[in-house]
């Protein structure tokens, strides 16, 4: 049986960056997308503060869990955590390339373990009732042809994973950093097109080197869903238009302004909480990305002489011009 996915739009989860505050910030641009958690370890969720990694608002749903770890039992119990939480969905990352994940024997390495990474689906799925999904790459090294990555999505679901988010370019395991694994391998989108071509029971989103709404169409002609990193985080008000682009949503887009108006009670709480605001006010940075006077919001938001009671003033007296 075919689990209904109706995500066309989500945002990729990345680390240091999509974190609660970055989150709720994005749920106020389109109330449609799918949000994902930085990845999380097992080990963080089974020993560390399980609140602190795991606690999220209520606004942000749809929010997904993104786990990582290889172990399937410990990815069982984290994914059963994770639904008690009130998650939607449990992603399991098969795509992280840098060294300290690979030590830990999950992450992008796992694509060379396909019954292994088969055994972990079918471990979690039958914990939970909500979906399960894999967010992986085309290849890895030099095994890099159609090929590796159409056995490893054959094997993988057949254990049961009938969602993959497919960041179309393979991952170098050695001689690249994270970064530099994010823009020097080649992008081949075709092979996620050929992917659904091959496995139409299965729903794939495309992920990788897309910059705006031409592109997001254009993909969506061949797959069923696009992802979307670095672009809708250093330029978050594409977000804002996902909803009438994507969903069919009649609504005006919200304007910047109205956006930062909305976040404001946020801030304030934050404020009153923590004493500062600097931990959600830099995923704002980019909203006004390409009008005239972003370059100083940008510079009065993240100057450390300025307190953040002044930024927060800055920001009430921005958000009325």
């Amino acid at each position: 049986m075919i689990i209904p996915y109706p995500h066309r739009f989500a945002v990729a989860p990345m680390i240091d960056w999509t974190d609660r505050h970055c989150r709720y910030f994005h749920r106020l641009l389109s109330q449609q997308a799918l949000l994902y958690t930085e990845m999380i370890t097992t080990g963080a969720i089974l020993h560390g503060d399980r609140a602190r990694f795991l606690s999220f608002d209520p606004t942000e749903h749809p929010v997904a869990l993104q786990l990582g770890g290889s172990d399937p039992q410990a990815l069982a119990n984290c994914a059963a955590i994770g639904e008690d939480y009130g998650y939607a969905e449990i992603n399991l990352n098969v795509g992280c390339p840098s060294d300290r994940v690979q030590s830990g024997r999950f992450g992008a390495c796992l694509m060379k373990e396909p019954t292994l990474v088969a055994a972990c689906i079918q471990a979690m799925q039958a914990r939970v009732r909500i979906p399960v999904t894999v967010k992986t790459r085309l290849g890895l090294d030099f095994d890099d042809d159609y090929a590796f990555v159409q056995r490893f999505i054959n094997d993988v679901s057949g254990a049961g994973c009938q969602h993959f988010i497919l960041h179309a370019r393979k991952a170098w395991l050695n001689g690249l950093s994270p970064k530099e694994n994010r823009d020097i391998p080649p992008l081949h989108y075709e092979r996620v097109y050929q992917l659904k071509y091959d496995f139409p029971h299965c729903t794939f989103m495309i992920n990788g080197g897309i910059q705006n709404f031409t592109d997001i169409h254009g993909h969506l002609k061949h797959v069923d869903g696009v992802m979307l990193g670095r672009a809708a985080y250093h330029q978050p008000y594409l977000l804002a238009s996902v909803d009438s682009q994507l969903y069919g949503d009649t609504q005006p887009v919200k304007t910047r302004s109205a956006i930062l108006h909305a976040l404001l009670p946020y801030l304030e709480q934050q404020y009153t909480e923590q004493g500062r605001i600097e931990h959600v006010t830099r995923h704002i940075l980019g909203l006004w990305h390409g009008l005239p006077g972003a370059r100083t919001i940008r510079q009065v938001l993240s100057d450390h002489k300025h307190h953040s009671l002044q930024k927060l003033h800055f920001l009430k007296n921005l958000s009325l011009s």
